[in-house]
């Protein structure tokens, strides 16, 4: 249930090919007819007028990876929408979510059958605004915005094709961050696992520690930077990019060359696994199996845990992920629900979306017991279920450390395309490689950035 990010070529093949696809948003003839992202559309579905029209029609909603464990809570939202609003039907559907969800999301897109209702990460949600293709929520509906804690609200504004900041999203749920870690590797190394750091340079050097101590028999993390980029930064108050998010800016930090070199002599030494530089795998599986020390930084990671590896799971702490520079918790960049402005029921898909995300329903399913997810909603968070939390397992405090920081935390992880964040990933792999000085890997990540930027990619 976390952010997966694609890496390598495919990443820039997909943005590349929504930029050429004929996208954008523009009226129609006196047909009725409009067309949003090369699809013809209601014209309703465009534009700035507010989206009317009957609640009824046929729908397909997509989550990620829900159904298998979440498909009585779903089942039943559907049945209640249903319900109240007779005429309509929702299809649900489930993505795998894989490495190649955002190509097949693409390939849906262009062929002008995404599902009306669908659940997306940042970077496709970037990806598939500034492309045209999703629905512009608070032009359809002023008061959409109202239910949400604003600063999850602020994180669900991408650029539509003009280069303007709109919302096609609505915040769903957040998995927070935290530090997961085996306490028994920490103390093999020396490190007090009650003691946290609380810079990621600190993190980091706890990592070499571990390398140390690993000698090749177990790891600190893994060691590919897609899983860090952008997030380190953002917490490190990094700038990333312009304030009009037209150029790249982070080469101007000398803390983002430190960063890279403190990857690469990390990875040098042994702190992260070699095969891992490449690879889109998290740390879930080497965690289960005790080679990795630190765990996957959302919280629902330790109920994987919990569920998959009892053994190493009465070894799992979890602590404070280093406020740094940033002074704060980062509450990374939630899920998102988008409308697909090639629905031909977007009234119903709309109306479906906001149901789905509406207090109520984010405070019931944040209250499933297998589950360690936060909501994006006012109301919810004033829910006893989240000011009363007790318990000491890791699972339960996962859930209080979270849930304490987000009276606090800020959604502020940039938004980098998917062909941006891998240009910027490259660069830092090809350092670790020993391949680039960390300035000069820096130097060219922020020139492929910036030329990336210009391309509208």
């Amino acid at each position: 249930m976390h952010v997966r990010r694609l890496t390598g070529s495919l990443t820039c093949l997909i943005v590349l090919s929504l930029t050429a696809a004929g996208c954008g948003l523009s009226g129609g003839s006196d047909s009725g007819e409009a067309t949003a992202g090369g699809c013809k559309v209601n014209k309703e579905n465009v534009g700035s007028g507010k989206l009317s029209g009957d609640v009824k029609g046929d729908i397909t909603f997509q989550t990620t990876n829900l159904k298998k464990d979440f498909g009585g809570f779903f089942n039943g939202v559907i049945k209640a929408f249903e319900k109240a609003h007779p005429g309509t039907e929702v299809k649900w559907i489930d993505d795998p979510g894989d490495n190649t969800f955002t190509q097949r999301t693409v390939a849906d897109a262009q062929a002008c059958t995404l599902p009306d209702v669908i659940n997306v990460n940042a970077p496709t949600a970037t990806a598939l605004t500034k492309a045209g293709y999703l629905l512009d929520l608070s032009a359809k509906d002023p008061d959409v915005a109202k239910p949400f804690v604003p600063s999850f609200w602020k994180s669900a504004t991408f650029q539509d094709p003009s280069g303007k900041a709109i919302h096609t999203t609505l915040p769903w749920y957040t998995g927070g961050v935290l530090l997961t870690y085996n306490k028994d590797l920490l103390k093999k190394a020396g490190i007090d696992p009650a003691k946290p750091p609380t810079t990621l340079f600190g993190l980091f050097a706890d990592y070499e520690k571990i390398a140390k101590a690993g000698n090749g028999d177990f790891y600190a993390t893994m060691a590919n930077p897609v899983w860090r980029i952008p997030s380190d930064w953002d917490q490190m108050n990094i700038k990333i990019l312009s304030a009009d998010g037209k150029s790249a800016v982070f080469a101007d930090d000398p803390r983002t060359t430190q960063w890279v070199a403190w990857m690469a002599k990390l990875y040098k030494e042994g702190a992260m696994p070699k095969d891992s530089l490449s690879s889109s795998n998290d740390p879930s599986t080497l965690y289960s199996q005790g080679k990795v020390a630190y765990g996957s930084t959302n919280p629902s990671f330790v109920r994987f845990v919990k569920q998959n590896s009892p053994s190493i799971y009465s070894k799992t702490a979890v602590g404070q992920q280093p406020y740094d520079a940033l002074g704060r918790a980062s509450a990374g960049a939630p899920q998102f629900i988008s409308v697909a402005a090639t629905s031909k029921h977007a009234p119903v898909a709309l109306a479906f979306a906001e149901f789905l995300t509406n207090a109520e329903n984010q405070t019931a399913w944040c209250k499933d017991p297998n589950v360690v997810i936060f909501p994006t909603t006012s109301a919810s968070l004033e829910d006893p279920f989240f000011q009363n939390v007790t318990g000491d397992d890791p699972f339960s405090q996962a859930r209080k450390l979270v849930a304490d920081q987000l009276k606090t935390a800020d959604t502020n992880q940039t938004n980098l395309s998917p062909a941006v964040q891998n240009a910027i990933v490259s660069q830092v792999q090809l350092a670790m490689q020993g391949k680039k000085s960390p300035e000069q890997a820096v130097k060219d990540a922020q020139a492929k950035a910036d030329e990336l930027l210009k391309q509208g990619s």
